[in-house]
């Protein structure tokens, strides 16, 4: 493969994970909005994020196997041109479940762009850029919400809610049909292994697998507890408009992209992972407590510039380490089974902190919980650097 086809094709995945994000970016943005529309409690708002994200978890070991045995390219694109069609229909929702169900398939679907999606783009890079690689394949998805923070707020303004959602994935199916006509893959892609439901056994046996998950758990939980729950914490419990707190959600996702790719950097420089992510995780555990002390709104916006910053600051060095020590043959199914931990722990928070705020009437407790996970969370990672001290395999890039 040419350099040019490398360019366009990484520029065709980057735009399609712009398109992908908008539907829960949008989501969360509108929430608000929404719920006042459909008469919706906090708990069943919470829910519609919560069902996607379930569905979205129990497909992600089969979604990763699919990928490591079938076309990438073709589990990939059938994921991205369903995702866009289902962020359209949430937009036509009149009733809480219709939104339930629109959501339930969705998470079907975004699944089958995950693991697909960081394989493709980990295909284009060496294997000791593989977490510069996957910081990469997150840009495209911040982008997408920064751009839906900035205009969404604009768009609800001019027209009502579901404008943002009908114009927006008109675009996105566009970008799915260009890079299922000239998205190119590499020649490894092509003359990928079979791998067989034997080889996902040691991956489950596996102490760096199971703690890799604890991590994984908690770090979806600290970042779709905070990113889906914000904008409603911003404007019911500090008082902003949706214009200014679109404003500060879109600062938030300017700062994730350029952070998932130091992070990845810093991971392959240093080639100590661990050590990035349990400094993220103590700066997190102080930041979201720090969310639900803080009253003062120019405090409040300093807390969260620093909280975005390390939320995703681990997210590639995390998902390399099972690769870089179980092997490449499995790449699709461990990064699966590792974005099925944290979707779990996304969709037991999103849910949780719905609930929280319904029985209390406020957003502290959620907050306060999200700080205790962090500490579960660095004990872990502390765990995980003793076992992988010094432990390196052989890459091995067919099955035994």
């Amino acid at each position: 493969m040419n350099k040019r086809d490398r360019i366009i094709t990484l520029g065709i995945l980057v735009l399609c994970m712009c398109y992908h994000a908008l539907s829960q970016g949008t989501i969360s943005l509108l929430l608000p909005v929404i719920r006042d529309d459909l008469g919706l409690t906090f708990t069943q708002a919470g829910s519609i994020s919560a069902v996607a994200l379930l569905t979205y978890a129990c497909m992600q070991v089969p979604a990763g196997f699919l990928a490591d045995r079938m076309s990438t390219k073709k589990i990939f694109s059938i994921g991205i041109l369903g995702t866009t069609i289902l962020f359209l229909t949430f937009g036509l929702i009149t009733r809480y479940w219709q939104g339930v169900a629109n959501e339930a398939l969705a998470g079907i679907l975004r699944a089958l762009v995950f693991a697909p999606g960081m394989i493709l783009i980990t295909s284009w890079f060496s294997p000791n850029r593989r977490a510069t690689a996957m910081g990469l394949y997150l840009i495209g998805t911040y982008g997408g919400i920064m751009i839906m923070n900035l205009a969404g707020p604009h768009m609800v303004e001019a027209f009502d809610w579901r404008f943002p959602f009908l114009s927006f994935s008109i675009i996105g199916i566009a970008a799915a049909l260009i890079y299922i006509k000239f998205g190119k893959v590499t020649p490894q892609m092509q003359r990928k292994s079979k791998t067989s439901l034997s080889d996902i056994v040691p991956l489950i046996r596996s102490k760096i697998m199971w703690l890799c998950g604890v991590i994984q758990f908690i770090r979806l939980a600290i970042m779709q507890g905070i990113s889906f729950w914000l904008p409603s914490f911003l404007i019911e419990d500090r008082g902003l408009s949706l214009q200014v707190t679109g404003l500060i959600i879109a600062l938030r996702y300017i700062l994730l992209g350029p952070s998932n790719i130091i992070g990845g950097y810093m991971a392959d420089r240093l080639k100590n992972p661990t050590l990035v992510i349990g400094i993220s995780v103590v700066i997190l555990g102080i930041t979201a407590a720090l969310l639900a002390h803080i009253q003062n709104i120019a405090l409040l916006i300093v807390v969260i510039t620093v909280n975005s910053l390390f939320v995703q600051l681990y997210f590639g060095p995390l998902f390399s380490i099972p690769i870089e020590h179980l092997g490449t043959h499995t790449q699709g199914t461990a990064t699966g089974l590792s974005n099925f931990f944290a979707c779990l722990g996304a969709f037991v928070f999103v849910y949780l902190l719905g609930y929280l705020k319904d029985i209390t009437a406020s957003f502290a407790t959620g907050f306060y919980s999200i700080a205790l996970l962090c500490v579960v969370s660095l004990i872990a990672t502390l765990v995980l650097s003793r076992i992988t001290r010094n432990r390196k395999i052989p890459d091995i890039s067919t099955p035994r």
